[in-house]
């Protein structure tokens, strides 16, 4: 489940994809293939709101290509987690891949839509009662204006084991907003509906500010939400894997 730091970076890249050098005159240089690699250490593994790590720290590392003339891009992401094994299965990594295209609409307006695949391998998720495989495929587009964003997530298979859950959708809005040299403030909300079981949908948000150090990011956040604390309880210590949580990163792209 791809990290919350993705839309802070992937707004990044698309607004200045857009901004030119007003000392010089002229739009930035990119070159036609770009490429990084990231790294993450953080508190708490928290998607969309929910811990996938039991509300312990997890790594996270990933890479990313980007075709500049065309804006086609494709990465890959995994992080440690604890859900899958905690609800009965197996499997201690998720992995995640992802190719799109981004551009601009107007000078105004950016867009980005692509596919995001979740896999859980070996998860085993399909023998517990219940439950399917966790396995799972999104489509989604996103529209950028300035520094905020409206994103839209859509399953095309069943959403991460729940039965009967396809068609489910995430809708994000967000702003990533510069308030000095380094500083951003980090802005989000999100609901999310999973198909067919009312008690598993849910809102989430998040208020933070990332700082960039040259060395490394630093990332610190207050995230919440109105989820069920029956239906997002750890199977493993009955936590409320949704609780109120200030959430920290330190993180580096290569």
């Amino acid at each position: 489940m791809k990290k919350i730091l993705c839309a802070t970076a992937m707004l990044a890249v698309i607004a200045g994809s857009s901004t030119a050098r007003a000392e010089e005159g002229t739009a930035v240089a990119k070159p036609e293939h770009e490429t990084s690699f990231n790294a993450a250490l953080v508190s708490d593994y928290r998607y969309r709101g929910i811990s996938q790590t039991r509300l312990q720290p997890a790594l996270q590392g990933g890479f990313d290509y980007i075709h500049n003339p065309s804006g086609l891009y494709a990465g890959t992401w995994l992080s440690t987690i604890k859900w899958t094994r905690d609800a009965g299965g197996d499997g201690s990594i998720e992995w995640d891949l992802y190719a799109g295209k981004r551009g601009n609409l107007s000078d105004e307006i950016a867009y980005d839509v692509g596919v995001l695949g979740y896999v859980y391998a070996n998860n085993g998720l399909r023998h517990v009662a219940g439950m399917v495989d966790a396995n799972t495929a999104e489509i989604y587009g996103q529209l950028g204006y300035g520094p905020a964003y409206l994103k839209y997530s859509h399953a095309v298979t069943n959403l991460f084991g729940y039965a009967d859950s396809r068609n489910s959708g995430y809708l994000d809005l967000g702003a990533n907003i510069d308030l000095a040299e380094g500083l951003t403030a980090n802005l989000h909300a999100g609901h999310q509906k999973v198909r067919g079981n009312d008690a598993a949908s849910y809102t989430d948000w998040k208020l933070g500010v990332t700082k960039d150090f040259g060395v490394a990011s630093v990332a610190v956040a207050w995230i919440t939400t109105d989820a069920s604390a029956t239906a997002y309880a750890s199977p493993a210590n009955g936590k409320f894997l949704g609780k109120n949580a200030l959430w920290l990163s330190v993180s580096k792209t290569f």
